[in-house]
């Protein structure tokens, strides 16, 4: 967009777009619609601008298609919640149905630091609303350049995101993953849960961190109602 004030043309890869599907074809690219419009804050959130691309991108889309050329489209990084579900919709009648790529997206402006937590917020409910990717956020957006670490974070939550949009739209052994792990708490097989966390080793960490007498974790110790019910009733561990 700078590039298009300071030259006052159009977009060259808007202008140019039949050649660069051609190249696409030939080479199988698949191509990502970005948004230049899409809203940076709260405030700029499913406006004029950002509807008025969409279409424009629902345009570039039909074109792609018809040349035999893979798509997908790249959506919006600021919404509150009730204006997600209707982006995601939106975004499929007018584009085709294409494979949507949401940028969190960010329920706040107001949690500098945490961004990975509000874009996880966001991203839940867009994959459940029918979201094909989620872009993950680390806690530095907005603020430096990540780190490692950053990064590490800002992945296990979109992955927390994915995995709870995942059990909603019934995708096959989501919901199993989940019973796998209630089975293994049951049992206090504190190996199991670590091997079926999304982060094994963070899961070791933090289970070692202060020590308990007995079978169960340091939260609830020798009043753990796993622990209680199987050893004063006699209760056997239930079976898948």
């Amino acid at each position: 967009m700078g590039w298009m004030l300071y030259h006052e043309r159009e977009n060259p890869l808007y202008e140019q777009y039949d050649r660069l599907l051609k190249i696409a074809r030939e080479y199988d690219i698949t191509l990502s619609l970005g948004d230049g419009m899409r809203p940076g804050s709260l405030a700029d959130a499913t406006d004029r601008a950002q509807i008025e691309e969409l279409l424009t991108l629902g345009e570039l889309v039909q074109r792609a298609q018809e040349a035999g050329v893979q798509v997908m489209v790249e959506g919006p990084g600021h919404l509150p919640l009730d204006q997600i579900e209707t982006n995601i919709r939106l975004q499929k009648a007018i584009c085709q149905e294409a494979p949507f790529y949401v940028l969190g997206p960010l329920v706040t402006d107001i949690a500098a630091g945490y961004d990975h937590i509000t874009g996880a917020i966001g991203g839940a409910i867009a994959g459940a609303a029918g979201a094909d990717f989620l872009c993950y956020v680390t806690p530095a957006e907005h603020l430096s350049l990540p780190d490692p670490e950053d990064v590490k974070q800002g992945i296990m939550a979109a992955r927390i995101a994915a995995h709870a949009a995942d059990i909603v739209k019934g995708v096959k052994g989501a919901k199993d993953w989940d019973l796998k792990m209630s089975m293994a708490r049951k049992k206090l097989d504190w190996g199991k849960q670590a091997e079926l966390s999304l982060d094994p080793e963070r899961s070791r960490l933090v289970h070692a961190k202060h020590a308990s007498a007995g079978k169960a974790c340091s939260m609830c110790g020798g009043f753990c109602a796993m622990a209680l019910v199987e050893e004063y009733l006699g209760v056997s561990t239930p079976r898948c």
